[in-house]
């Protein structure tokens, strides 16, 4: 085992060149060292655990800026790793069924955007999705069925949210902390789609819009799809009308009923960029 180690893994984790051990290798070494009985108490204390292999030191609260740290930049080296730079997000309810027209049109329109990727003068563009059922599930369905990779997003809740079957797996990433997995949705984007959805596909479309208002972001195409459902769940007017927001707030976002519709708006944004 020992042997196996530092012959194979040592050669795949250690850049050429380096004369250090690595992390893997010393955890290797403190996990399967031989304890000499004189010191047994002191190597069994959990103070001598390495810092980086001590569970509840890195579970402790005041180690939260660290596990901050680490959620960001996990998924952040390995879209990288890959060459991933733009995305498109689509949110929506993890509610919704197969069945529904909403399931097909985001079905719909993740093939699409797929198949567009680097056409038409845009760059490749990846699906990303929060990861779970509904219409997360029928945006990764979309891209995978198409024959492309797309990415899931996923946090861990107190009823478990598990992966939808789509998500290509090296791309299929989870979280502790919402606020980190809200940035990572945005990192990358060139346009959200919020189909329709409850209080987490609300939270993530108001957080955006708040983002692109206070000039936090650069503006970009924020689709609203299912025009009859957005109006009646919110009067967009009624803001305008009480001074809540200026009226070209309203600008930022537009109504879609149709796939090549929405296709539309997102291409020609980044046509007219570039």
């Amino acid at each position: 085992m020992k042997k196996k180690f530092l012959e194979i893994d040592r050669e795949k984790r250690r850049q050429p060149g380096h004369l250090f051990q690595d992390a893997a290798e010393d955890r290797f070494h403190a996990r399967h060292e031989e304890k000499p009985p004189h010191s047994e108490v002191q190597i069994n204390s959990a103070s001598y655990r390495l810092a980086f292999d001590d569970i509840d030191y890195l579970l402790a609260d005041e180690q939260r800026p660290m596990r901050l740290l680490l959620e960001l930049d996990k998924p952040e080296t390995k879209l990288k790793a890959r060459g991933i730079e733009h995305t498109v997000v689509i949110f929506g309810s993890a509610r919704t069924q197969e069945s529904k027209p909403y399931y097909q049109q985001a079905k719909e329109l993740a093939a699409l955007i797929s198949k567009k990727s680097g056409c038409d003068e845009c760059p490749d563009l990846h699906v990303v999705t929060g990861g779970g059922p509904g219409i997360m599930e029928a945006a990764n369905r979309g891209a995978s069925e198409a024959g492309y990779e797309s990415i899931g997003l996923n946090i861990v809740l107190p009823h478990e949210q598990y992966p939808n079957a789509y998500i290509t797996p090296e791309l299929c990433f989870r979280f502790h902390y919402f606020a980190i997995r809200k940035m990572h949705f945005l990192l990358r984007a060139r346009a959200i789609v919020a189909f329709p959805g409850g209080f987490g596909t609300l939270d993530e479309l108001f957080e955006t819009l708040t983002l692109v208002q206070t000039g936090k972001i650069e503006p970009l195409p924020i689709l609203l799809f299912g025009r009859e459902y957005w109006q009646r769940l919110i009067n967009f007017d009624v803001l305008v009308e009480e001074g809540m927001v200026r009226p070209e707030d309203l600008e930022y976002f537009s109504f879609v009923d149709d796939v090549n519709e929405a296709w539309d708006i997102i291409r020609r944004s980044m046509v007219d960029e570039g």
